[in-house]
């Protein structure tokens, strides 16, 4: 019994290790030297051209499209998959991580929870780069929400959590906020996430005001796709939306899948 438990604490320890370090990357990261050389310069002259009230228009774009995904696109979103396939999987694959904690059964959850990404972030990349292609920049934004969900969902019940509360939407809403930030702004999220999860792991009922969480959730958005919402709406040449709502995709679901497992290696520890 008391090589199990220190078995299971000495797999647990290294899981934290590399998660934490995963984390310290991402706060670290330099920017690609392909985009800081060849991109951003072409980027700061189309800044230059953008009418300065697109920011506040793409703002309340995607606050309007957090708003209508959130309220009514959630069963919309469960139809693309199947959600009790997911819970079902994960149900198993905890049995067997709880009566062997080894390695290889927690790859298994890993899988259950990673399978649809590369789907995801492809329908990311075809729906940007077909809209960019016929000059459609904003009407997307609730489609490209709804991806964004879809593979945060997937995650989140491929760790054996739901996502219907106000306190896992909050969650969500800083998973996302995260991912489209830098610097301490993003380590501040990154805590924030820890934080609230921690609480609803441990029964701590919280009230969150999502119109707040949402607005700022819609300005980091916004700021962090402007040039690229912009140029999607330019025929031809908004094809390269399509690259960044799959750079913005791979992103958030990085930053889902580190917390997710995060919160359940936390409770498995405390069990």
């Amino acid at each position: 019994m008391i090589k199990n438990s220190s078995k299971k604490d000495k797999l647990l320890n290294k899981q934290f290790n590399k998660i934490n370090k995963i984390e310290e990357k991402i706060l670290t990261k330099k920017e690609n030297g392909f985009i800081k050389n060849r991109l951003n310069p072409y980027k700061q002259k189309v800044e230059e051209k953008i009418p300065k009230k697109l920011q506040s228009t793409l703002e309340k774009a995607f606050e309007k499209g957090f708003k209508i995904v959130f309220q009514k696109g959630t069963s919309l979103i469960e139809k693309s998959y199947n959600k009790e396939k997911i819970k079902n999987e994960f149900d198993i694959n905890n049995y067997g991580f709880d009566k062997q904690t080894t390695k290889k059964n927690l790859k298994k959850i890993d899988r259950n929870s990673q399978n649809k990404l590369i789907l995801n972030k492809s329908i990311s990349i075809l729906e940007g780069g077909l809209l960019g292609i016929l000059g459609i920049g904003l009407p997307d934004i609730p489609l490209f929400i709804g991806v964004i969900l879809k593979t945060i969902y997937e995650i989140c019940l491929g760790y054996g959590y739901n996502y219907d509360t106000n306190q896992e939407k909050a969650y969500i809403l800083n998973i996302i906020c995260a991912a489209v930030t830098t610097g301490d702004t993003q380590k501040r999220y990154l805590e924030e996430i820890d934080l609230i999860g921690s609480e609803i792991d441990n029964g701590i009922v919280k009230q969150y005001f999502l119109d707040d969480l949402t607005q700022q959730c819609s300005k980091y958005m916004a700021s962090s796709m402007l040039t690229s919402k912009f140029i999607q709406g330019l025929p031809l040449i908004g094809i390269i939306g399509g690259i960044t709502n799959y750079k913005t995709i791979k992103d958030i679901s990085n930053i889902a899948k580190i917390k997710y497992k995060k919160r359940y290696l936390n409770k498995i520890r405390n069990n």
